[in-house]
């Protein structure tokens, strides 16, 4: 799912931990867009 993620936003990244994705620059609305047409529910992604 990172590589995918990656590609889409254009942008290098790395998985810290379990459950966090870290992407190089600020995509975060375009990350959230990403995992919610993947299928994961809004309410349960956090940006920060």
């Amino acid at each position: 799912m990172l590589s995918k993620a990656k590609r889409k936003v254009g942008a290098g990244g790395t998985i810290r931990g379990k459950s966090r994705i870290e992407l190089q620059g600020d995509h975060r609305f375009r990350m959230k867009k990403f995992l919610t047409d993947m299928g994961y529910d809004a309410d349960q992604i956090t940006i920060r």
